[in-house]
């Protein structure tokens, strides 16, 4: 029989699933009777979907845990991240159903209210780092996803149960044999415009590129609470940014092969799938050495790591790349025999899920 398993999480989804998000889905329900508890409007047998948002959404989170545990007695509880685990160890105990609870680690915890949402977030720190870490040491067990997020729940004295990356559906940057890099001086952003991804550094050190390579272009995709850096950014220099708010992945795909680099300068990121994209076409990266850039980007191999928030370091590299060819094609070719690495299909991932759900019943 297929164990039964709750999803917890705050991502919100809309019914019926787009198909990439539906193949992810599919492949779990192969392994494991599940159910989903998320946000969104509606639902149905696989998802029951909450409207409140973020801060509504966790107070409330675990009555509606208590709620399911009771109506569809899982074996196993899996949380997105150490807040969601936090509720649903206090539902579990409203509830009284000796469900197990897998905390799933994506990201640094301590940088949630710091770099995200509005700056009022980061008054509950305090409040937030605390409910983090008794979730990561009282679940029963912890799967992250990278080396970076391993050393975070290593911190608090818990050994990961299992470590390996969600599925990513990225099949817009496979659909097509990479191209070559191009001979161009035009470095490519692709990010929410929240503080987190350090927009005001980009910006920065934008400006000290192009006052070196007067003929270079930044292509900029993303829109967020930033946006007005990016909007002096186009203003102060007409025709060396170019600024979409939003592309569908297949036009991302098309802004790689256009650019020599992808510029990543964030102050934190747990496993940046806009990596594992850029690999995917063959393009390096200039990242900060934050987070998880580093268990992806090989300094040197398969783009260059600058320290975080150096906006003259991250100028200096962008210069490099831009001003070598033969640098820029390196980076990429190191960062095309990579990509593999990073890559897995969602029935790879399920399998990965199963087998640790089967663990942790033992």
């Amino acid at each position: 029989m297929k164990p039964r398993v709750l999803f917890v999480s705050r991502t919100r989804y809309r019914l019926p699933l787009d198909p990439p998000v539906a193949r992810k889905w599919d492949a779990l329900e192969a392994e494991l009777d599940l159910r989903v508890l998320a946000t969104g409007d509606g639902g149905d047998n696989r998802f029951h979907l909450i409207r409140a948002r973020s801060p509504a959404f966790y107070v409330s989170l675990p009555l509606h845990v208590a709620r399911e545990l009771r109506a569809f007695k899982p074996s196993v509880i899996v949380a997105q991240s150490p807040y969601e685990a936090g509720a649903a160890l206090v539902g579990r105990a409203f509830a009284r159903v000796p469900a197990r609870v897998l905390l799933e680690v994506h990201g640094d915890w301590d940088t949630a209210t710091r770099y995200y949402g509005s700056p009022l977030r980061r008054l509950l720190e305090p409040v937030s780092r605390t409910i983090a870490r008794f979730a990561v040491r009282r679940a029963d067990a912890v799967r992250t996803v990278s080396p970076f997020t391993s050393a975070l729940v290593r911190r608090v004295g818990v050994e990961p149960a299992a470590t390996f990356t969600t599925y990513s559906d990225i099949a817009a940057f496979t659909a097509a044999p990479p191209v070559p890099v191009p001979v161009v001086q035009r470095a490519l952003f692709v990010g929410v415009l929240e503080r987190y991804k350090n927009v005001h550094a980009l910006a920065d050190a934008w400006r000290r590129v192009v006052s070196q390579l007067p003929a270079a272009t930044l292509h900029i995709v993303g829109s967020g609470r930033e946006r007005a850096v990016v909007e002096r950014l186009v203003g102060d220099l007409p025709g060396r940014v170019e600024w979409d708010a939003r592309l569908p992945s297949a036009g991302v795909a098309v802004a790689l092969d256009r650019a020599a680099v992808l510029v990543l300068p964030s102050f934190s990121e747990g496993l940046p799938r806009v990596a594992m994209e850029a690999f995917a076409r063959g393009r390096g990266v200039v990242g900060a050495r934050a987070g998880g850039i580093p268990d992806i980007v090989e300094d040197g191999v398969s783009g260059l790591l600058v320290p975080v928030d150096d906006a003259e370091a991250l100028a200096d590299a962008l210069v490099r790349v831009l001003s070598e060819p033969g640098l820029a094609q390196s980076l990429g070719a190191g960062a095309l025999a990579a990509r593999v690495r990073w890559l897995q299909s969602p029935e790879q991932f399920a399998t990965h899920m199963r087998d640790l759900v089967d663990e942790m019943q033992r």
